[in-house]
């Protein structure tokens, strides 16, 4: 339901919005938004989306047709200069009367989606099992997590003309030390192909004392954005250009092609594809920075003035850089500092292919789609965010630069702010940000009300009980259990865990966390290293094949001390 709110006074109004919408009669069609799209060298492949679309993009696609929308002049040219209109199928796209209704769900485009689009299109049931298969529990944060990445996927296709007023829910996930909360946003990073960044809170400090203000998370998630933004460019580009290495190589060994030798020129060629010249050495001029740039909007300077993300200094350096083009390869040739080296053409294969690669960068506007990426699909996971709250059952204010007055600073980057960085201005109004603490000596209600509201989902993970400790041991696929076995199994030791050794170690960490100091599944860290600390110390002398079994009255007797020391703690004063 579209709610008629004084932000929609920009636009068509939402009930003229809604009405057009549902007077479609004619399917509906997904409309994209492609920072790139006027880039040749981004609509190379025009079906590496549909061979490289995942399920959820068949399957569960959430469809937005045009809206036919009366606005004036003034408002139309404001909503289309950054947004590409919804795609209209041909007359020959339209489906037949005899259509299957799961084929009238199935989005067509034209053009290819950005890559950092198409990574975020996982259902919600898709990342809660991914999910499941690393973390145990926690049922409330995945879905919360899921929605929240779907919602982003979501958002990209409505229609321009609700495209800039939905924003995406921030989440507080809060729930005691060790439960998982830093776990979902680590697996979450690499579930996700989008710009992703985690930080810790304490890491700040307050505008106007030493240390890393706020804005730093921004830049910070642009360098993530612009290493894979020329990442993925990378790979789209490497089919094309492993094309090119062997000409290359022929271009060495027997001179251009023009040059009247294609009789020879072939015969090397044959040679070369049966790798009878795998250690024919050649003479290759290298970019004496190769790798470290990023095309032609890369940071791979080597000479950086003053602040690396003022955008002044970025614009000093790229100055610098196009001037060393002018005359910096070598004998004075135009091009970047290059270096002769020999090397076999085994080895050179991959130097020609990095150069061939970083020759057809030139022409990607990797900036661009690095700023949309992260302005659109940026993920921020602040952790430990309870650490910069202070108690208000005192009237005492606190002195400390990485409390209060971070939060402060928090609020417009939250809220939606643009931030200069070296790579451009960037936006924050569409960025997700998750927080997480475990607010043992604080309480959410104790941080400033500005910030709450700004976080309006809240997520409570449950504690770690015995039969989650058990679980955490032996569900996961790279649980604790299996990390040890595969370990010894180096020394050529076959090492195995009874079921009951499993049950006493989960009940004995769970008895340490009630009795010394919950730490929740760290514990089991603690228990099975006491355990194993014997046995990986005699592996390396142990015979090969030799096999050892860990038995409940073994970790009874490896963990006696352990049980007696937490009983008798509670007498020291």
């Amino acid at each position: 339901m579209l709610l008629a709110t004084s932000a929609f006074r920009r636009g068509p109004s939402s009930a003229t919005v809604a009405a057009a919408f549902r007077q479609r009669s004619s399917p509906r069609f997904l409309s994209s938004v492609s920072p790139t799209s006027g880039s040749d060298d981004d609509k190379n492949n025009d079906n590496d989306a549909a061979d490289d679309s995942s399920p959820a993009d068949v399957d569960d696609t959430t469809t937005a047709g045009d809206i036919t929308a009366t606005t004036d002049a003034a408002d139309s040219s404001s909503q289309t200069s950054d947004v590409v209109p919804p795609i209209t199928p041909s007359d020959s796209e339209q489906p037949s009367a005899d259509t299957s209704s799961s084929t009238d769900k199935i989005a067509t485009t034209t053009d290819e989606q950005p890559g950092w689009i198409k990574t975020i299109a996982l259902r919600p049931t898709e990342v809660v099992h991914e999910l499941s298969r690393h973390i145990v529990g926690q049922s409330s944060a995945k879905r919360a997590v899921a929605i929240a990445m779907r919602n982003r996927w979501r958002r990209r296709q409505l229609p321009p003309a609700l495209l800039k007023e939905v924003t995406p829910r921030n989440v507080l996930m809060i729930g005691p030390t060790g439960c998982g909360k830093t776990e979902v946003a680590r697996r979450m990073a690499k579930l996700s192909d989008a710009p992703f960044l985690k930080v810790e809170a304490t890491k700040f400090t307050e505008v106007g004392y030493h240390g890393r203000d706020v804005d730093q998370i921004v830049r910070d998630l642009m360098d993530v954005s612009m290493a894979l933004t020329k990442k993925r460019q990378m790979e789209k580009l490497r089919g094309e250009a492993k094309l090119l290495v062997e000409e290359r190589i022929l271009d060495l060994l027997v001179g251009p092609e023009f040059s009247g030798t294609k009789g020879q020129r072939e015969s090397f060629r044959g040679m070369l594809e049966e790798g009878l010249l795998e250690n024919q050495e050649l003479e290759l001029e290298v970019p004496e920075n190769l790798g470290a740039a990023g095309g032609k909007d890369g940071d791979g300077a080597a000479l950086v003035l003053g602040d690396s993300n003022s955008m002044s200094a970025q614009a000093i350096t790229d100055m610098l850089k196009k001037l060393g083009a002018v005359g910096g390869g070598r004998g004075g040739r135009p091009g970047p500092p290059t270096e002769k080296k020999k090397m076999p053409i085994s080895e050179a294969r991959e130097v020609i292919l990095e150069i061939e690669i970083e020759k057809m960068m030139e022409k990607v506007d990797l900036k661009k789609e690095a700023v949309a990426a992260a302005e659109e699909s940026g993920i921020v996971f602040i952790d430990e965010i309870d650490k910069i709250c202070s108690s208000r059952d005192f009237n005492s204010k606190s002195a400390d630069a990485s409390a209060e007055g971070v939060q402060r600073d928090l609020l417009p980057l939250v809220e939606g702010t643009t931030i200069s960085t070296k790579y451009g201005n960037v936006d924050t109004d569409y960025m997700l940000f998750i927080a997480s603490g475990a607010f043992h000596a604080v309480k959410p209600s104790d941080m400033l009300p500005e910030l709450q509201g700004r976080l309006p989902i809240r997520v409570e993970l449950n504690g770690l009980t015995e039969d989650d400790l058990y679980k955490i041991l032996t569900e996961p696929e790279a649980n604790l259990v299996v990390q040890q076995i595969e370990l010894i199994k180096t020394e050529g030791i076959e090492l195995t865990f009874e079921d009951d050794a499993l049950r006493e170690i989960a009940k004995t960490a769970a008895h340490l966390n009630r009795t010394v100091e919950n730490i929740g599944a760290r514990r089991l860290h603690t228990v099975m290293e006491r355990i194993m600390e014997e046995i990986s110390f005699q592996a390396a002398e142990m015979e090969n094949e030799e096999n050892v079994k860990v038995t409940k009255e073994l970790v009874k007797e490896r963990l006696s001390d352990v049980l007696m020391t937490s009983d008798l703690s509670k007498y020291i004063l």
